[in-house]
């Protein structure tokens, strides 16, 4: 081996040395996804709710936007005037093709949400357009949509959201090349108004004169031109527009193709910055400057979906992601120092349909946004974030504060007496629109945790995380309002998910229980009959007894359909276990689904109560 070549190998190892020492945030812990599975084998984070805010709906618009425009994507939250704020952009079919326009919704607790509202309506771009190096000319075309960046609230109270217009010659085009229109901007007042629409910064090729909207400079609100003056002078935001800006402006400190840029504050004041592809950097100023050239963060899995990392109200910290190749499972990994991340847990693992074909809609949970610094702290002190499912409907999560992955204590919930605002803050949720899942009324009147499920493709779930045992005792009151349609099903899981009994209330008036590729009567129910179920269950032995209303059910014994070494999870779910997509499914899809427009007869099923005892 040459001089050369030993040299240039030792200086490798010493920048690879340096790079090590550097504030760098790093993955430690051993547990990595498994993405021939939607929820990656992962253990949940211990209450998660995830919340359906925006349904998409061609054939209905009324339930949904208001347009039935089913390409749905990039959502980010804010926090302000005791009410949550979330915006997303929209094109008719698919992304990048026009016309794109931004919408608001909003809510007071973040799980009921205002019908959406158009803050960014579809812009012109002039007949006669022309991008550089670009074969033809814009006629008739509209812009599309694609900011990094949705809210910021300055000092002196103002809520400012923004956008990016954004130019596609075609599909294949990107409209954050540097050759778009520009950013607009506009305040939201407390009383839910918007103020009007001005540009806060133009593309090289845009100017106040070859523009709809004025300038913001131009308003006659001096706090609103203060509030937009403050957002320029803080690097740190302005980091966030660097992908659709100019190429060489000079208000972003890294210009460089880094993409979907959020930041944190360390304690001793260094900020840590992320991007896509868990790239990371750290600057001591403020963002003007950056300790090194961002780098992939070691250990992290992450691919071209965005990563989201903030402090949380524990003092401790959490990034956000999708961690594999594909966009799911959404997952989340905890640091006490917020540069050292020790665990990956589940946030979401359910992959909805995709109902609606579209130009680059990939599957799953993703495009993970959360509140930045200095926009605002909810009351509860949990970490709510949002993100997109398969780029078509809009969701938030609730993720508790602190973030814990077990519970060790028996487990003795009824319903009744529990409080309504926080009788499911151990219970993990899964909730579209149309297949809800929240405390309410029993027929009789009593409080009950609800299912309810009127979507043909999607359904409504609630998980309970138990203690970890290989032998256990679990019981519940459940009642179906209906035994003519819908199902039921109720899983007892490992804490990887893996699933070894499974019980069924079926559309035949059943109850039955599987028992590998068949399943086995137990009894009957009637609409609103109240079923006491009782499970002994022992992993060792892999059998388990059920009990209904005090009697045995079809012989003493019923082996587990699958082993597992202990149970940890036990789950309520109104549908059939989805394993598609998977890894080898095609990344386009153009195709919609059959039925789009069609409702399912509602089936609701209510539990009254859950127990879980450990035995051993």
């Amino acid at each position: 081996m040459s001089f050369l070549k030993i040299a240039g190998i030792g200086i490798a190892m010493v920048l690879g040395n340096s790079m090590q020492a550097q504030d760098t945030i790093r993955y430690t812990g051993t547990t990595l996804s498994n993405v021939d599975y939607h929820h990656g084998q992962l253990r949940p984070a211990v209450g998660v709710h995830n919340i359906q805010v925006m349904h998409a709906s061609r054939e209905h618009p009324a339930t949904s936007d208001g347009f039935g425009w089913t390409y749905n994507h990039a959502p980010m939250l804010a926090y302000w005037n005791n009410t949550y704020y979330l915006q997303y952009l929209a094109n008719p079919v698919g992304e990048h093709v026009p016309p794109g326009q931004t919408l608001l919704v909003t809510s007071k607790d973040g799980y009921n949400w205002s019908k959406p509202q158009v803050i960014f309506a579809p812009y012109k771009v002039p007949d006669g357009f022309k991008k550089p190096d670009y074969q033809g000319v814009a006629n008739n075309l509209f812009a599309v949509m694609h900011q990094r960046m949705g809210f910021y609230v300055a000092s002196n109270g103002r809520l400012l959201t923004l956008a990016y217009y954004g130019i596609a010659m075609d599909a294949k085009d990107d409209p954050n090349d540097g050759n778009g229109i520009g950013r607009v901007v506009r305040e939201v007042y407390k009383d839910g108004k918007l103020g009007p629409v001005h540009f806060i910064r133009f593309n090289h090729l845009f100017n106040e004169k070859n523009t709809n909207h004025p300038f913001y400079k131009s308003s006659s609100d001096k706090e609103f031109v203060q509030a937009c003056d403050e957002l320029l002078s803080k690097p740190l935001m302005l980091q966030q527009w660097n992908e659709e800006a100019d190429r060489n402006d000079p208000l972003i400190s890294l210009q460089k193709e880094y993409k979907a840029f959020n930041y944190y504050t360390l304690p001793d004041e260094k900020v840590v910055g992320l991007w896509k592809h868990a790239l990371t950097s750290v600057t001591t100023n403020g963002g003007r400057t950056w300790n090194y050239n961002p780098m992939r963060a070691p250990g992290f899995v992450n691919s071209n979906a965005k990563i989201w990392g903030q402090r949380t109200s524990d003092g401790k910290y959490a990034t956000v992601y999708n961690p594999s190749e594909f966009r799911w499972p959404l997952a989340l990994s905890v640091s006490h120092d917020g540069l050292k991340y020790h665990n990956l847990l589940l946030v979401n693992g359910e992959i909805s349909p995709m109902r609606y074909g579209g130009n680059y809609k990939s599957y799953g949970p993703q495009y993970v946004r959360g509140i930045l610094e200095g926009n605002g702290k909810p009351p509860d002190g949990n970490m709510w974030v949002t993100y997109s499912m398969n780029k078509e409907d809009i969701w938030v999560a609730s993720v508790p504060v602190p973030v814990i992955d077990a519970v060790s204590e028996n487990i003795d919930e009824d319903f009744k007496y529990l409080p309504v605002q926080t009788a499911l803050q151990y219970w993990n949720i899964f909730s579209p629109i149309h297949a809800g899942v929240a405390m309410g009324k029993a027929p009789e009147g009593a409080n009950a945790l609800v299912l309810r499920d009127s979507d043909p493709f999607d359904y409504a779930k609630a998980e309970r995380i138990i203690p970890a045992s290989k032998k256990a005792v679990i019981e519940f009151e459940v009642s179906a309002a209906q035994n003519n349609h819908g199902t039921l099903q109720i899983e007892v899981q490992d804490g990887k998910g893996n699933v070894g009994l499974r019980l069924q209330l079926d559309a035949d008036s059943l109850l039955k229980a599987k028992t590998g590729a068949r399943y086995k009567r137990l009894s009957a129910y009637q609409p609103n009959e109240r079923l006491r179920i009782k499970i002994d269950l022992d992993c060792t032995q892999r059998m388990y007894k059920v009990n209904v209303n005090g009697k045995p059910q079809n012989g003493s014994v019923t082996l587990f359909y699958a082993p597992l070494a202990n149970v940890e999870r036990v789950a309520f779910r109104t549908g059939e276990r989805r394993f598609y997509p998977t890894i080898d499914t095609p990344a386009d899809n153009a195709t919609d689904l059959p039925d789009t427009g069609k409702w399912d007869k509602e089936a609701v099923y209510f539990l009254y109560n859950f127990k879980a005892t450990r035995v051993e």
